[in-house]
């Protein structure tokens, strides 16, 4: 797939890259992405919920009234869940929610996502840049001009550029990664996806391994 190169004003330069059809004309999977993002947003969650259990309840352990008698149902402690105040059936405990996938699986997910972008025409591919400085302004003008100010975007960088990513970091719908962070779930969540002609031969490049 040919996609023409513009620079960060939104104009064209004249060039074209070529994005492989191994990455981005691929079968696209959809189980492998829903796993994939199954398994990013698992990793998200702290798992640090907690809720007290009859036996961490503080209070008497003395049985509120006799067995029989009352006409009421028996009870022996105050720190029955049945009472308000008493402890949790079943409630929540601290666990982890991580769990693997086969790096293949994960390779076919990104893939995948890339190419569903491709095919709705939302990759678009920058000439390599760089900021002076560490300046919102900078990234609004960027976004701006490629008419994406209301829109997500991902732009993936070949390398860690904290000129370009403090910069962005202000803006709500603008997000920046680098190649080895790329992962289906950022791909599929942006809207438009910008690459820079360097990051589509970091791609090509990790993917190949």
């Amino acid at each position: 797939m040919e996609v023409k190169v513009i620079n960060i004003s939104g104009k064209e330069t004249g060039a074209k890259v070529q994005l492989p059809d191994a990455i981005f004309a691929v079968e696209p999977n959809d189980h492998a992405i829903y796993l994939d993002v199954k398994q990013y947003l698992a990793n998200q969650r702290q798992g640090t919920h907690k809720s007290k259990q009859r036996n961490e309840i503080a209070g008497s352990t003395k049985k509120l009234y006799k067995q029989k008698g009352t006409g009421g149902a028996r009870a022996g402690s105050i720190k029955s869940p049945l009472f308000n105040g008493g402890g949790r059936i079943f409630g929540p405990q601290p666990r982890d929610y991580s769990f693997k996938l086969n790096k293949k699986l994960k390779s076919l997910a990104r893939k995948s996502a890339l190419t569903y972008k491709a095919q709705d025409n939302s990759i678009v591919v920058l000439e390599d840049f760089n900021f002076d400085s560490i300046k919102t302004k900078n990234y609004v003008k960027l976004v701006a001009d490629l008419n994406l100010t209301d829109a997500k975007s991902l732009l993936v960088l070949p390398a860690a550029n904290n000129n370009v990513y403090l910069s962005s970091r202000n803006i709500k719908k603008a997000k920046v990664v680098t190649a080895a962070e790329l992962n289906t779930y950022d791909v599929l969540n942006a809207g438009t996806l910008l690459l820079t002609t360097e990051t589509v031969k970091t791609l090509t490049e990790a993917f190949a391994k």
